[in-house]
């Protein structure tokens, strides 16, 4: 028996193994050090890029966090099949863990792709005032699963990045001008003209309304002003005019009070609903 274990062609046998091994060892070795430089090639080109695209630094750690463990899983997986191991069944295992974390996880993951997106294409930034899922708000801060919002009355809502990344937003400050639409009513009977030049004269003279078009914005017009429809107690005005996006609500504000105080004072009628009562006398 032990003639046998020390034949010569168990030598022969373990001289075999010991070769292919050292053979493996030193191709892996190789493959080890070629694979290293590669990932940090990589990982300095992503990062690059990146920086480049001014990623959210909370969403910049986190992607060449992912790069780098996806691309050492992978020289890991070829290194152990270089040693003749099948890699299949780990393949699969992986595969298998992620199908079920994924649907354990399913509306958590739902949110942190939508917050991916979100910082990633930046439909909306920190400090814009936005209406979505119901709720407006100007932006407090962007989290990787949730966008927090302060409402105009002082109230925190917190809203998940997955509605917010695939439903329908309203952004109000993402373009630098906007349009304020205003109506104003009078009794029939009023000058239409002067009522026009007087309110235009308004327009013209706030130091808010911008007066002609500008070169970075292909909408901003100067102010107009229309008759709208013929309304029940009076006829209806409508006003465009454009100002910065910031100034907004201090001329939708002002131009109200404005309007209202000059036309009072130039004897024009703001009419109300009225209602007519009859008694009819049956005696």
């Amino acid at each position: 028996m032990i003639e046998k274990i020390f034949s010569p062609e168990t030598y022969a046998l373990l001289g075999q193994w010991a070769f292919g091994f050292c053979k493996s060892l030193i191709v892996a070795a190789i493959v080890y050090f070629v694979g290293s430089r590669l990932i940090k090639l990589v990982s300095k080109i992503v990062t690059k890029a990146l920086e480049r695209s001014k990623v959210d630094p909370s969403l910049f750690s986190f992607l060449t966090s992912i790069v780098n463990v996806v691309l050492w899983l992978v020289l890991v997986i070829i290194i152990i099949s270089i040693f003749g191991i099948e890699t299949s069944s780990f393949i699969a295992l992986f595969a298998s863990a992620g199908m079920a974390i994924g649907m354990a996880l399913s509306g958590t993951l739902q949110n942190f792709a939508g917050g991916v997106m979100i910082l990633l294409f930046k439909p909306y930034k920190v400090g814009d005032f936005i209406e979505a899922q119901g709720y407006a708000g100007v932006v407090k801060e962007i989290q990787i699963f949730n966008t927090i919002i302060r409402t105009g009355d002082g109230q925190i809502i917190i809203i998940p990045n997955g509605g917010l990344s695939t439903g329908t937003l309203k952004n109000s400050t993402k373009e630098p001008y906007r349009r304020v639409d205003l109506e104003f009513q009078f009794e029939y009977g009023a000058d239409y003209d002067e009522v026009k030049a007087a309110i235009l004269e308004i327009l013209k003279q706030h130091p808010l309304v911008m007066q002609a078009p500008v070169a970075d914005s292909p909408v901003v017009a100067a102010p107009w002003i229309g008759l709208s429809k013929l309304g029940d107690s009076g006829v209806v005005v409508a006003t465009r005019s454009w100002c910065k996006g910031s100034d907004y609500w201090t001329v939708y504000f002002n131009l109200n009070e404005t309007v209202y105080q000059m036309l009072k004072e130039r004897g024009f009628m703001f009419p109300f609903n009225r209602v007519d009562v009859n008694i009819l006398n049956k005696d």
